[in-house]
């Protein structure tokens, strides 16, 4: 029995025009071997399994060979053609730069390139996968492939174009393969299968095209597999079978218990699918895909973008015509989330009934947002709602100086709940300033003079006409700093440490001396940088202490360390982590071996 060859090494290409879908690349390549224009290094860029690795060895089998075609082409039948398909050419040269990736695979590489070819023209070195080579063999390759000798050409083969240097990437000429399209893919398995005596239906084929997306390679393979299963026959319903795929008629079925809001028939439909295998996650993508088609079909300009056999075309049409567009895109986004959030849910087959009996509502939520062929909009306010500001007419009050003094009010009203358990507003104004006040405050402010000409001050004329609505209190003045109340202040904060049992605090502040800087700051002096620390800790509580007592939060201290003799800082004060342990280790030297053997890691 003869060995097996798989169809994609079997039918590889051996001249340009056997290329499937690459004649924007083939027609140039043969262009340039015959006008003599080759260029000294080449970069092929694309998807997998489009061409690029068998373009290279076209092209190494054609510029050496002894008598082409006028179009371009290796004859085949010339002894470099010959040696070349039997793989015992010398002149080609293939690395795999996947696992040959080191500055040293380069290298040698290179060495090999000062050697002239002993037969033929030219040496081709095809470097397959060249995005995988590290920094520095990119860099150990640079100057060859700038000036490489006349006899040598260079074919760089990727999938990754943004992963290779710019350095690199400007001394090629570069060629970008494109995806093979499914009609071309069609017709190359039709192709193959005709020559291998296979049957086949062209609705199979094209679904294996559409399961490659646009990978040759990937498709002939598939091709193998189902020739296999099915001994020799390739059908419709048994290439779905093999690859897992759904049949469409299940989501045409959906859609229509959907569309009729029929939950039931939705849901033992989905079990059906389920009791056959398939996974909720392919259900969620399937179904996408299928309303994504619907999408497309339902403008004749984007019914082109349909990816589905030639049979379901005029259903797609028909189903799409009667499907409205907001049900799709409201439907399309719901399965996207669905699917998003697939691999979260923990009980899978729940999260894709869910999914299903929104979609089941689905069309009942778009009729109620219809309402004579228009939308329902919500009705607009006159004006923004957040936030509303009424105008409110100040008033000026002008007491008479000598016995009218100024004086800072805190105006609270009572008895008027305020929305959201907000407090009342406080007013602080000095009595001659304007101010929006209540109506009773202001008729108040204006009687400050009484009928028989006695004046009154305004916070007596106040209290006696708004005294049952509002608390009305003058403004404690700030006061600023004065040695003798800073010093009873600092005895008493003192105290308070001693309850808390700090003592160490304690003794600092007592034996801390204060001096006042200016009217809202004073300064500290201490003995030692650790009496620093004391006070430095209990800053922000003094701070709110002076506050309190003072009545003026714009009081401020600094600390400062008087200059003396040399303070005695405690060792375990001034050494850190790493070197507490050498101190340590030092006195006791087993400590460091046991660390050595037990393999330790300190936590410095």
């Amino acid at each position: 029995m003869d060995k097996f060859i798989v169809s994609a090494r079997k039918y590889r290409p051996q001249n340009f025009n056997t290329v499937v879908g690459q004649s924007h690349i083939t027609t140039t390549l043969k262009n340039a071997i015959r006008n003599n224009q080759l260029a000294h290094a080449f970069l092929f860029c694309g998807p997998r399994g489009v061409g690029k690795t068998t373009c290279a060895r076209i092209l190494a089998k054609t510029i050496n060979c002894t008598n082409p075609t006028p179009d371009g082409e290796a004859c085949n039948t010339c002894n470099s053609c010959v040696s070349f398909d039997a793989g015992t050419s010398l002149n080609i040269h293939e690395l795999d730069a996947a696992s040959n990736n080191s500055v040293d695979d380069i290298r040698t590489l290179v060495e090999q390139v000062r050697f002239a070819p002993q037969a033929g023209k030219y040496k081709v070195y095809i470097v397959d996968e060249v995005h995988m080579l590290s920094t520095s063999a990119f860099n150990a390759f640079l100057k060859t492939l700038e000036e490489p000798p006349s006899y040598a050409i260079f074919i760089l083969a990727t999938t990754e174009k943004h992963k290779i240097l710019p350095t690199i990437l400007s001394r090629c000429q570069i060629f970008d393969f494109k995806r093979i399209t499914n009609n071309d893919t069609v017709a190359h398995l039709q192709e193959i299968a005709d020559k291998e005596q296979i049957k086949t239906e062209k609705a199979a084929l094209q679904v294996i095209a559409q399961k490659s997306e646009g990978c040759m390679r990937d498709s002939l393979s598939i091709l193998d597999k189902i020739v296999s299963f099915t001994n020799g026959t390739v059908t419709y319903q048994n290439t779905l079978e093999h690859l897992n795929i759904l049949d469409e008629d299940y989501y045409f079925k959906m859609l229509d218990a959907m569309q009729q809001q029929d939950m039931a028939a939705a849901m033992l439909l989905y079990d059906e699918i389920n009791r056959k295998g398939f996974e909720g996650d392919l259900v969620l993508n399937g179904f996408a895909e299928f309303i994504r088609n619907l999408l497309v079909c339902k403008d004749p300009k984007s019914a082109a973008l349909l990816e589905a056999v030639e049979g379901m075309h005029d259903k797609y049409t028909a189903t799409a015509a009667n499907t409205s567009l907001s049900y799709l895109l409201s439907a399309l986004n719901i399965l996207n989330e669905a699917e998003i959030n697939y691999k979260m849910a923990r009980n899978k087959r729940l999260h894709v009934e869910l999914t299903l009996i929104k979609l089941n509502f689905l069309q009942q939520a778009v009729d109620l947002a219809a309402t004579n062929s228009g939308i329902v909009k919500k009705k607009r306010l006159e004006g923004p709602a957040i936030f509303r500001t009424k105008e409110v007419q100040s008033i000026q009050v002008k007491p008479a100086a000598a016995t009218l003094p100024e004086a800072k009010l805190y105006i609270e009203q009572k008895n008027d709940p305020h929305p959201a358990g907000k407090p009342a507003a406080r007013v602080a104004e000095p009595a001659t300033a304007t101010a929006s006040v209540p109506t009773a405050v202001r008729t108040a402010a204006r009687a400050s003079v009484n009928g028989n000409g006695t004046k009154k001050s305004l916070l007596d004329t106040l209290r006696e006409k708004a005294g049952d609505r509002y608390s009305i209190q003058e403004v404690k003045e700030a006061e600023l700093l004065t040695m003798d109340k800073l010093t009873r202040c600092w005895d008493n904060y003192t105290l308070e440490l001693e309850k808390q049992s700090k003592h160490s605090s304690v003794g600092t502040f007592r034996s801390a001396r204060l001096a006042i800087e200016s009217d809202i700051r004073f300064i500290v002096t201490v003995s030692a940088i650790t009496s620093q620390k004391f006070v430095e800790q209990e800053r922000m509580m003094l701070l709110d202490h002076l506050y309190q007592e003072f009545n003026n939060r714009a009081i401020g201290f600094d600390v400062l360390v008087q200059a003396g003799e040399k303070e005695d800082i405690p060792l375990h004060m001034r050494l850190n982590s790493k070197d507490k342990f050498e101190h340590i280790a030092g006195q006791y030297p087993l400590l460091k071996e046991l660390k050595e053997r037990l393999k330790l890691e300190i936590d410095y």
